[in-house]
């Protein structure tokens, strides 16, 4: 079948079932900040064993997103997703009764941390992109990315409130039935399995050719790079902002409506991206989320945070959070081509997932041993600067190969900003 083939209703449940999948796996991920305090409480663990858990989590996510990535784009997505959901349910049940840093840390840690490459952002742009035409395909990824973004303004303030009314333990099980909820969600998606992509005679790449090729590259080399530092600011906040109000005895019910209110500006912000993606310069719009990123963190770290300055600064991130998703994804295309992005993003993701690492576990291990997130967030910002300078002047010419296929002038007008 070729995307051109496609009914609407065909499209429309490939895209409702990647944006469904992408919001309930990110929704729960994101939430997991809100059981630091009462888990460290419980259980007995330390705030670094919790951040611990979180950084493996993402490290584990980055370490087999790639090998993920090339099981979707030889053998398809339905299949990897549909293991990967129910290897996300058992990493919350198993979760649920930790009763130690080591059993946290298979739970949240290995098992969600696999789960997560094989349902969450990647695998959603990849059957989001085979669906939809060059010239839509910007303002479509924007658009289930935007989507994909409304789970955690469900699952955020859920276990808020099922952890101050019936305990921790019960939120988790809230988070079994949003699990449920991507079993068909990953099989609508993986409909997207069906497409064929067009590879002119004589073109064909091996997986080793296109990971060569891409590393030879210069823009996908500051892709890489600049998507460590998108890791190391994000997974830093949804980790760590909840203990740090808490320490600046600010409400919890604060702590989870940031995270819905990330999540819900997520959706306006993703959308205008993909929609400015399609018209405008890519790799600029890239590297400024970078920077408006690291101001908007100087400015609310700057002062002592109230519950105002902290929604603010939640309605702010939240505006930049997924927003660069449409953008890089359509960047990889634009150098390479559809064939192994899957791959090649799952190689970016891990990148990403270093910083996540990073983020997650380094700003614990500075707030134990100094006793304050100083130090851990003027370190995001300044490289968080950085790499929006080195993003905005990334390469942009597509790869020769794919320069010597002579893509068609609609796509290549819709890809090459």
């Amino acid at each position: 079948m070729r995307q051109s083939d496609l009914t609407p209703l065909q499209r429309g449940l490939i895209f409702g079932g990647a944006a469904m999948m992408l919001s309930m796996s990110m929704g729960i991920r994101q939430s997991w900040g809100l059981f630091q305090p009462h888990m460290i409480r419980d259980i007995g663990i330390s705030a670094a064993d919790f951040s611990l858990a979180i950084a493996l989590q993402n490290i584990i996510w980055g370490i087999t997103q790639p090998f993920v990535g090339m099981l979707v784009d030889h053998h398809g997505a339905r299949r990897i997703a549909v293991a990967g959901t129910l290897l996300y349910a058992a990493g919350v049940a198993v979760s649920i009764f930790a009763t130690s840093a080591l059993v946290l840390i298979l739970g949240a840690g290995v098992c969600v941390g696999i789960a997560l490459s094989c349902t969450s952002s990647n695998m959603a742009m990849s059957s989001t992109a085979r669906a939809t035409s060059p010239a839509k395909r910007s303002v479509t990824l924007g658009s289930v990315s935007a989507l994909g973004s409304l789970g955690l303004v469900l699952a955020s303030p859920l276990a808020q409130s099922l952890i101050t009314s019936s305990g921790w333990q019960i939120a988790m099980v809230s988070f079994l039935g949003l699990v449920a909820v991507m079993l068909p969600a990953a099989f609508l998606a993986g409909a997207a399995d069906k497409i064929k992509i067009e590879v002119p005679h004589g073109t064909q790449q091996s997986v080793g050719e296109a990971i060569r090729e891409a590393a030879a590259h210069p823009g996908y080399v500051t892709l890489v790079l600049a998507f460590f530092v998108c890791g190391l600011q994000l997974v830093f906040i949804t980790t760590h902002l909840p203990t740090y109000l808490e320490i600046c005895g600010i409400d919890p019910v604060v702590g989870s409506t940031s995270l819905a209110l990330i999540g819900l500006f997520n959706v306006g912000g993703t959308y205008f991206f993909g929609w400015l993606g399609g018209r405008y310069s890519k790799r600029v719009l890239l590297g400024g989320i970078y920077i408006l990123r690291s101001l908007v963190i100087t400015a609310y770290f700057l002062v002592p945070p109230t519950a105002t300055s902290t929604l603010v600064f939640a309605a702010a991130m939240g505006a930049l959070w997924l927003s660069v998703t449409p953008l890089y994804t359509g960047l990889v295309i634009h150098l390479f081509g559809l064939r192994f992005m899957t791959t090649l993003i799952g190689i970016m993701f891990f990148s990403h997932q270093v910083g996540a690492f990073l983020g997650a576990w380094g700003g614990g291990l500075i707030y134990s041993a100094i006793g304050s997130y100083d130090l851990a967030w003027k370190w995001g910002v300044a490289i968080g600067l950085v790499a929006g300078v080195f993003q905005m002047m990334m390469n942009m010419r597509p790869s020769p190969r794919l320069a010597a296929e002579g893509a068609p002038k609609a796509q290549a007008a819709a890809l090459s900003r």
